[in-house]
């Protein structure tokens, strides 16, 4: 027997975040990822954080810049923990939240706009 597919109604909403390290050197994924969860989990706690369904997304990191996926509801919770992050490895750094998305390939390609049109 086949189980029957959830309804788009009843799926947990997500949302997108695309951010920037600001730092003078290269920050590797694991470290970033690392730094990213624990900022959340100390902000949040255990039980928000587990709400708040955090997931980094490793394949879409590159020079500093990275996607999150958030639970709808705490977008603001996780760009305020993330705004908290001031140290990586004992080297100063900025986080900052760039483009907050309903999809992937929109949160990527406005950043990527946003970035051309800086320069």
């Amino acid at each position: 027997m086949k189980l029957k597919p959830i309804l788009p109604s009843l799926k947990e909403k997500k949302r997108y975040l695309s951010f920037e390290i600001l730092s003078e050197t290269s920050i590797p994924a694991e470290i970033a990822s690392k730094n990213i969860i624990e900022s959340c989990l100390n902000f949040l706690g255990i039980f928000e954080a587990g709400k708040a369904s955090l997931m980094f997304l490793n394949d879409k990191y590159s020079n500093n810049v990275g996607v999150i996926k958030v639970n709808h509801k705490h977008v603001d919770k996780v760009r305020t923990a993330l705004a908290l992050i001031s140290k990586i490895e004992n080297k100063e750094v900025i986080v900052r939240t760039r483009i907050v998305s309903g999809t992937l390939n929109k949160a990527i390609s406005k950043y990527k706009a946003m970035k051309m049109a800086e320069a």
